[in-house]
């Protein structure tokens, strides 16, 4: 489970992210829903403590990310939003160096690796160097890599970005099978259909700030409005920003 506790981060006069909170649980698929430039990846980079906030705590399974980040960066899986393979590497070989960083043996290191190409359908670019790799297989070989110690808590910041239909479809199956699993899945997207497809709980974020959450039928039944898109846009106000 992910706790995330009045939020604040600013870069200068401005305020990315103004006092977010909201709790990702166990076993749910929770989407960060918001226009570009809402704050969405500013919260992930300190949700896995790639920044330091300026104000309020984040708690991965109850352990304060401020007092012991190892800890809770071991509890993560995390695709950021630059995917940053190593390029000379192979598939597996990427899989493999995060592996080690996160002190598996041998004999688990395999099993992981073998077990992931499996799950997201891998085997036909595993011995292949990732340079040269579609947007799709990249973020394949991404995901692999960040589940590959096992972690309980699972965070993408947008991950179906730029990939084709098929990838997309493939991405959320994957994403199902993760809660499942019992899993905590928390994921950002601008992406209306894909939140509504996936996501047990929505957070809605608009310049920095929560300004909604809940389940699709809730924000729908607050709104007074049929669909997601729809409600979404008469929550933040705007339609700038959306696809």
């Amino acid at each position: 489970m992910i706790e995330v506790d009045d939020l604040h981060k600013a870069f200068g006069a401005v305020k990315a992210v103004d006092g977010v909170s909201f709790v990702a649980r166990d076993g749910e698929i929770t989407g960060l829903l918001g226009p570009n430039g809402a704050g969405k990846t500013t919260t992930l980079r300190m949700l896995y403590t790639l920044m330091t906030p300026d104000r309020g705590a984040v708690r991965v399974d109850g352990t304060d990310a401020a007092k012991q980040p190892d800890v809770v960066r071991r509890r993560l899986g995390v695709l950021p939003d630059s995917r940053g393979l190593y390029k000379r590497l192979t598939a597996r070989e990427n899989i493999e160096y995060f592996a080690r960083l996160q002190g598996l043996d041998k004999a688990t290191m395999k099993t992981r690796c073998d077990s992931l190409i499996a799950a997201l359908d891998m085997g036909d670019i595993a011995a292949r160097r990732t340079e040269g790799f579609s947007q799709g297989q990249r973020v394949k070989t991404a995901i692999a890599r960040a589940l590959v110690h096992d972690p309980r808590n699972i965070i993408l910041d947008e991950p179906t970005n730029g990939l084709d239909v098929m990838a997309t479809r493939a991405m959320r199956r994957f994403l199902l099978q993760l809660r499942a699993e019992g899993r905590c899945v928390l994921f950002s997207s601008h992406i209306m259909q894909e939140v509504a497809a996936l996501c047990d709980r929505i957070v809605v974020i608009a310049k920095g700030r929560v300004v909604a959450s809940g389940s699709a039928d809730e924000l729908r039944a607050q709104t007074g409005e049929s669909n997601l898109e729809e409600a979404f846009v008469r929550i933040i106000g705007s339609d700038e920003g959306l696809e």
